[in-house]
């Protein structure tokens, strides 16, 4: 089984959650990184499921949207994760998604959608 491996959308790209993860060991591609800032929601999910990476996002409502159209359509997505608290501490994203990498799998994560 291996690791997940994120894609940070452009509205959870935090720089300290960024570091604090990749010093965890996760591996993760940001939207700046990859040039794709400005991308409307359906683009940063088609351009994970390109990269074979779970979606890590604080925009929720439109994900979940996505989530359900990709499963009606018997699309496949690698995993979409939300927090939908965003005033959760840095530290606490951290935790979260960390424990998240740390628990499943890439394969569990398939088609799935996980609310931090």
């Amino acid at each position: 089984m291996s690791q997940i491996r994120l894609y940070v959308d452009e509205d959870a790209e935090e720089h300290a959650v960024v570091q604090g993860l990749r010093a965890r060991g996760v591996d993760l591609l940001t939207t700046g990184e990859a040039h794709r800032v400005g991308a409307t929601d359906a683009e940063p999910l088609a351009f994970a499921v390109e990269l074979r990476r779970t979606l890590y996002s604080f925009n929720v409502g439109d994900f979940a949207y996505l989530h359900r159209e990709y499963l009606l359509r018997g699309s496949r997505h690698f995993g979409i994760v939300v927090i939908p608290d965003q005033r959760s501490s840095i530290g606490e994203k951290i935790r979260r998604l960390a424990a998240l990498v740390s628990d499943l799998s890439a394969e569990e994560m398939i088609d799935r959608m996980e609310f931090l």
